[in-house]
């Protein structure tokens, strides 16, 4: 294994970590710092692979944006999110059974595929070709769908946690 390989394997388990402590976390607020850590993996996963317009808009977008306002919305809305009884659901041991199994699966999958250990390919200068993606992004019959989509979820999302906020203040 390269030094390359080994630094994305640790980057990998840590995006993992961070990943199921969003879930196993008991504060709203720890959760949402995870998840800024887990985001900031994969943005350091695209860094590894040479994919350095996706790493900076991981860093921009996601970690900059929308983990901040996840932020803001858990400050807006801490009252009504009070802990109260177990943080675990009944049925948590079987849905931990089927990560495992589909972890597994996923596992024996890449072990059967011979590429698994090899070095990755170097890209060719100008490797990631931008402007087939912003073409991509904006084109009726490509993306253009999914990207307004994600923008009007995003403003709702904002909407939604003033109406909360404004609600509680005055309950209070």
């Amino acid at each position: 294994m390269s030094a390359l390989q080994i630094v994305f394997l640790l980057i990998a388990l840590l995006t993992l970590f961070s990943a199921s402590m969003v879930v196993f976390a008991r504060k709203t607020i720890h959760s949402a710092f995870w998840l800024i850590l887990a985001l900031f993996g994969v943005a350091a996963t695209f860094a590894t692979l040479e994919a350095s317009f996706f790493a900076v808009i991981q860093v921009a977008v996601y970690i900059g944006a929308i983990a901040i306002l996840i932020i803001f919305a858990v400050m807006l809305t801490r009252r009504s999110m009070e802990e109260t009884g177990d943080q675990l659901l009944p049925g948590w041991g079987w849905a931990a059974l089927v990560v495992l199994i589909a972890f597994g699966g996923i596992i024996y999958l890449l072990l059967q595929w011979q590429g698994v250990f090899q070095a990755p390919q170097v890209l060719t200068a100008g490797g990631e070709n931008l402007e087939a993606l912003g073409m991509a992004l904006v084109m009726p019959d490509r993306y253009v769908i999914p990207f307004e989509v994600a923008s009007v979820l995003l403003v709702a999302a904002m909407i939604g946690a003033i109406y909360v906020a404004g609600d509680l203040k005055k309950r209070s």
